[in-house]
């Protein structure tokens, strides 16, 4: 471990506690572990975890929310704190503020994330929306599965599966495994038309990718677009400006080459509708594990809670995340950018 590593944990709030000293569990059963010696190992080197200094880290997190942000309605348990070290790399700066992010991205897109549940949103899962396969990748990776080309819009908005997508990472990083490894999106365009693509325009593209890169904490390792049609050069354009480098350089389009995927995710891991050897695509295992859910969304989503400003004080929401409506001229520039591709 470099000085510069070590030095992240030198954080005011943990100045207190002694190398030696650890501090009491934040619930009476204690944080226990539950990653393998090997992602113990990848932990301490991608993400500077010492397990030795875990408890004390969180700690020390734990302190900087009750004394820069009291207000903020917040589990503080030992193991809903370590998902956000863990995507932040243990640096508590930059963790505090994507728990900050992470409660106001709920309170600013009250439609998305109100009453947010597993059977609210039987009809997205119903329609193979969006699904998880069995198996992971070779880094151990789950594999989130987006086919667009599923939605009908006329049956519900694209709030709904925006929902389901926030629904299925927030049941994703409840494991240990997961804010390790992170996840790979693997995003099927066939059959997206130019009114469908226009759903998607600058607003919701804006809010969307605030809330994946600065509002959540996971690790996105990889975005495969494959069957991407011609118009997906417009949805691009719209969803660019708004990505990070880092996570721009993570997006690989394969189109109908199938090969290129398979050099990415092997064929072992997927259905046969992506050239794999997994069997054919199946969506009720993944709803099941969800709907069985329920009542862990229920007490986590569905409780009357205070107003956003009583909670986040004069904090504002990411990038992005404003609840201000869409303008008439913004809806025309993304339809604009959509006919320019044909």
């Amino acid at each position: 471990m470099s000085e510069e590593s070590d030095s992240l944990r030198t954080s005011p709030s943990a100045a207190s506690l002694s190398e030696n000293e650890l501090p009491p569990p934040s619930a009476p059963a204690g944080y226990v572990c539950s990653l393998t010696e090997d992602l113990v190992a990848k932990a301490r080197e991608e993400l500077q975890e010492k397990p030795e200094w875990r408890l004390r880290d969180v700690q020390a997190l734990r302190d900087m929310v009750r004394k820069e942000c009291p207000n903020l309605s917040t589990s503080l348990e030992d193991a809903f704190l370590l998902r956000f070290l863990r995507a932040r790399k243990f640096d508590y700066d930059r963790a505090l503020q994507l728990l900050v992010n992470y409660h106001s991205c709920r309170r600013s897109w009250p439609e998305v994330f109100n009453n947010l549940r597993p059977s609210a949103l039987k009809e997205v899962l119903a329609s193979g929306f969006l699904t998880v396969l069995p198996h992971t990748d070779p880094r151990g990776c789950h594999v989130l599965c987006l086919r667009p080309d599923r939605w009908i819009p006329s049956n519900y908005p694209i709030t709904e599966n925006i929902r389901a997508i926030y629904l299925t990472l927030e049941k994703l990083i409840q494991s240990e495994e997961t804010q390790v490894n992170g996840i790979v999106i693997l995003a099927d365009y066939k059959g997206v038309s130019l009114s469908k693509a226009s759903h998607f325009g600058p607003f919701i593209a804006k809010k969307v990718i605030g809330i994946l890169q600065d509002g959540f904490p996971i690790r996105i390792k990889a975005v495969h677009v494959v069957n991407e049609p011609r118009i997906f050069k417009g949805i691009f354009a719209i969803i660019k400006p708004f990505l990070k480098e880092k996570i721009a350089n993570r997006f690989f389009l394969h189109g109908s080459d199938l090969n290129s995927l398979h050099t990415n995710l092997p064929r072992n891991i997927l259905p046969r509708e992506y050239g794999g050897t997994a069997g054919e695509l199946d969506i009720t295992a993944w709803n099941a594990v969800l709907l069985a859910s329920e009542e862990d969304f229920v007490r986590e989503f569905c409780q009357p809670g205070p107003p956003c400003d009583s909670i986040l004080g004069q904090a504002p929401p990411p990038e992005g995340l404003s609840s201000e409506a869409p303008c008439d001229d913004s809806m025309r520039a993304v339809k604009s950018q959509l006919y320019s591709c044909y």
